[in-house]
């Protein structure tokens, strides 16, 4: 299964959030490849893209969408068009109060289709209020970054999904590793019909008391606009840089004295602390002692190269830390997700969105692939998606 991890090739980082978005969501190395796959029943370059406005709050006229991301033929950052075309983005279309409108409105009632053109990219919705983005010199498009303050989106509700769609399929996920928002459900067709993302009756709401409830996260709700995702709360003042300091300690020392065996890409690894770094076998390179950020973003100690070794037992270290499996069990990833989050210090906020979620499915953190339980699917042969914001 390809990833979150893997979205959005080249996109540029927000200017004032400062964190690039993942790479394009495509098979890697650690997992099965789409060598010889079935090629799309509808044209390799469009699928249709239907939006159903379900919210029961807000009326079509009050709805934006917005699709940018990198052009999978030129390899440039662009957009859709009201239309339906893939156009580059520029810094022309910054208009006078230096920011592009590249909006496009729903119908007036009913349903709206529009054909998504071969990229990496998001779809993002804003209600109430249009999004600015902003083209800097290069044509490098600065995302919003909701989680920001300063950021000129900050006041506006708004959410995406991501994809990439190319010549071997639709990859897409409902994604809250920076936030939640609107709540939105992906209706995916094509050689199996496949829904994702569909949160329980009342789930906004139950997201934001669930999250507000707990001390340490509580500080994450943004009045009725959002939730961020506890790594932004580290760089927003909002959240413990220190948090996941004792579980981290907990698991570290368990294993400086016992194995821990690690199961990613068809493969058993067998890793041991050793002063303070964790030595797998199998060519797997050394994983220093992570920080809450590392744990949260799923980087810096964490990283997971695309080699298909040490990235699979960095991706599998990175949800057992979120989840809080790994003190527990010393055989990972566990699968067993009534086991996840049962410690005091865990990722509270993934927690909460996978209660929230019909599925069960949710993208709290950027490793919640692990195990397959992140809002995500993906089909070879689509004829057809479908994003719905779901009724709050």
């Amino acid at each position: 299964m390809a990833t979150r991890r893997l979205f959005l090739g080249g996109l540029a980082a927000s200017a004032l959030g400062g964190i690039a978005l993942a790479s394009e969501l495509r098979p890697r190395s650690t997992e099965p490849t789409t060598a010889g796959v079935r090629r799309l029943a509808v044209d390799a370059h469009t699928l249709p893209l239907t939006i159903v406005n379900n919210t029961g709050n807000w009326d079509n006229a009050s709805i934006h969408i917005y699709i940018v991301g990198v052009d999978r033929i030129t390899g440039r950052q662009s957009r859709i068009t009201p239309e339906g075309a893939i156009v580059p983005v520029s810094l022309a279309d910054n208009g006078p109060d230096g920011y592009a409108d590249y909006s496009i409105p729903l119908e007036s009632s009913g349903n709206t289709t529009i054909n998504l053109s071969s990229m990496s990219g998001r779809v993002y919705f804003s209600l109430g209020e249009k999004l600015k983005f902003r083209v800097n010199p290069g044509d490098a498009l600065v995302y919003p970054a909701g989680w920001v303050s300063a950021d000129p989106n900050y006041e506006v509700m708004h959410d995406c999904m991501e994809f990439t769609f190319d010549d071997t399929g639709m990859y897409c996920n409902t994604t809250m590793v920076d936030m939640f928002s609107v709540p939105l459900a992906i209706d995916l067709t094509g050689e199996q019909s496949q829904t994702t993302g569909t949160l329980v009756d009342g789930g906004r709401a139950g997201i934001f008391s669930g999250v507000g409830q707990d001390p340490d996260f509580a500080q994450l709700v943004v009045d009725d606009l959002r939730v961020i995702a506890p790594g932004h709360g580290i760089n927003s003042g909002l959240f413990d840089a220190n948090y996941f300091d004792p579980y981290i300690d907990q698991v570290w020392s368990k294993y400086s004295s016992e194995n821990l065996t690690v199961n990613a890409n068809n493969r058993t690894f067998t890793g041991r602390v050793n002063g303070d770094v964790f030595e797998f076998d199998g060519g797997v390179s050394a994983f220093s002692r992570p920080t809450t950020s590392d744990v949260l973003y799923c980087n810096g100690a964490l990283d997971a190269p695309n080699d298909g070794v040490t990235g699979p037992v960095a991706a599998v270290l990175g949800s057992g830390l979120n989840r809080s499996t790994l003190h527990d069990n010393p055989v990972a990833p566990s699968t067993d997700a009534s086991s996840f989050y049962r410690t005091p210090v865990s990722n509270h906020y993934s927690r909460v969105l996978h209660e929230n979620a019909v599925d069960g499915r949710s993208y709290g953190f950027p490793f919640d692939d692990v195990a397959e339980f992140a809002s995500y699917v993906q089909d070879h042969a689509p004829t057809g998606i479908t994003v719905t914001l779901t009724p709050f």
